[in-house]
């Protein structure tokens, strides 16, 4: 998945909505690269991957579909955000274990998968960071 994306500078007229998804990403990685507990760390971070994906929908807007069924945000981030698409995939390809992890079966995350869904997620949040601030986080 590449992370060197140029995006324009979007803050000035970026809603408050998407930045304070933004914050609370940023705020749920910073304690998901805390959390000891490999089930835990895996769900802070994608969650906070989700919270991203969500403030750039945010401000890019969701794709108006009369009368359409309820979309995964991943499938919403494809459409809105398609240079995100491989992002949106790994993601989705998640969703199943982050359930499990919800459903209290621990044994689904390992260390090392939580520790890469970890880095995988600061890089997400990067490359969002960038395209709704026009900055790095």
């Amino acid at each position: 998945m590449t992370t060197t994306l140029d995006f324009p500078n979007h803050h000035s007229g970026t809603p408050e909505s998407a930045l304070g998804l933004l914050a609370q990403a940023e705020t749920g990685l910073a304690a998901a690269e805390l959390e000891e507990d490999p089930a835990r760390r895996f769900a802070d971070a994608y969650l906070a991957a989700l919270r991203a994906a969500a403030a750039l929908l945010a401000m890019r807007g969701r794709p108006h579909r009369a009368r359409s069924r309820p979309k995964s945000v991943w499938t919403l981030l494809s459409s809105v955000a398609p240079e995100l698409r491989e992002w949106a995939a790994f993601f989705a390809s998640c969703s199943a274990t982050r359930a499990s992890v919800q459903a209290g079966i621990l044994r689904a995350v390992s260390p090392r998968s939580a520790d890469d869904l970890v880095r995988q997620s600061a890089q997400f949040l990067d490359l969002v960071s960038r395209s709704i601030r026009g900055t790095a986080r």
